[in-house]
């Protein structure tokens, strides 16, 4: 028989990762909701979201419009015994197949038999543990479905994560005036900007579902955070102002910065800049319950500030000279 199954696996998993032993996150996961945690998906290569431990129920639709007390409650169960809900590697239970369900990523070519002749739907691997102690072992089943299983844990905050996964949000494009291959001056005006694209700034919408219930999100970029490599940070609410020449030399009107010193000394003689891209995703479930979802998305550039060079001029008409200097 199956035994329940408590996860506890954020903590470990973020040791790994740090340790190299899982790849690096290639963006800033989202805070999880209460009761859940980001846990590494060997298969598909991706974290995913799970709930992190007991046995989640949810109510029989034939109680609806019953009093609360007196509401049944649907469970999942293995031929009548209490069975965890959601298995971090394996899925989500369903009670009709009696094995965890998750769809498989990518999706095998038509002309896999798991198919049967199908050209909608999608492939999932149905799988149950058998046996017992040291004989204990996965046994998979492959299933075609036209739409969802019916596994019992299906709330909005998981089709929100749905939708925002859809996103595919990415880092902000960086943009500065002086520019890469340009060089600033010391306590001269620095601009800069982001691109404003659907997936770098928004506003993006994606939505998620499964019979009965849907969840639509929303997300935007609410500011940018830039860390200016000098030790200070420059926060704007909005994409800020790209610079063209005939703005002549003064400050951005909505996001810039002077440096107080050359970056002569550093690495690559660059001040490394990085943008913070601050998202907000809100969501609504056609239930009518509401949410929001906060993440960053993060771009780089670098800025060579140097400081202005003198020139010397003979006033005999002799050629004209600046001193020497070291460094880059």
């Amino acid at each position: 028989m199956l035994r329940p199954v408590r996860r506890h696996l954020l903590t470990l998993i973020l040791a790994f990762s740090a340790a190299g032993l899982f790849p690096a996150l290639s963006l800033a996961l989202p805070t999880p909701p209460p009761g859940y945690e980001w846990v590494w998906d060997p298969i598909s290569s991706t974290y995913t979201l799970a709930l992190s431990a007991g046995i989640p129920v949810e109510e029989d639709p034939a109680s609806e419009g019953q009093d609360p007390k007196s509401k049944k409650k649907r469970t999942c169960q293995f031929k009548g015994a209490a069975q965890a809900c959601t298995d971090a590697a394996l899925g989500n239970w369903s009670n009709s197949h009696q094995c965890y369900m998750r769809r498989e990523e990518p999706q095998p070519p038509f002309s896999d038999p798991r198919w049967e002749g199908h050209t909608d739907g999608s492939i999932w691997a149905c799988v149950r543990q058998q046996g017992y102690d040291e004989g204990e072992h996965l046994v998979t089943q492959w299933v075609w479905l036209p739409g969802e299983p019916d596994t019992v844990v299906i709330d909005p905050v998981t089709l929100a994560y749905r939708a925002l996964a859809q996103m595919q949000l990415a880092p902000p494009v960086v943009k500065s005036a002086p520019g890469v291959g340009q060089v600033g001056l010391v306590n001269m005006p620095v601009w800069l900007w982001v691109e404003k694209t659907e997936n770098t700034w928004g506003p993006i919408t994606r939505s998620a579902s499964v019979p009965g219930l849907g969840v639509t999100a929303t997300g935007r970029v609410v500011a940018v955070d830039w860390a200016m490599g000098d030790g200070r940070t420059v926060r704007c609410a909005g994409a800020g102002t790209p610079y063209e020449k005939s703005m002549g030399v003064k400050d951005s009107p909505d996001c810039g910065h002077r440096y107080k010193e050359t970056s002569r000394e550093l690495p690559k003689c660059a001040y490394p800049v990085t943008a913070t891209a601050q998202w907000e995703i809100t969501w609504q479930s056609t239930l009518g319950e509401t949410g929001q979802i906060s993440m960053t998305q993060e771009g780089a550039t670098q800025l060579r500030i140097r400081e202005a060079v003198p020139v010397l001029v003979d006033p005999d008409g002799g050629e004209v000279a600046a001193p020497a200097k070291g460094g880059c």
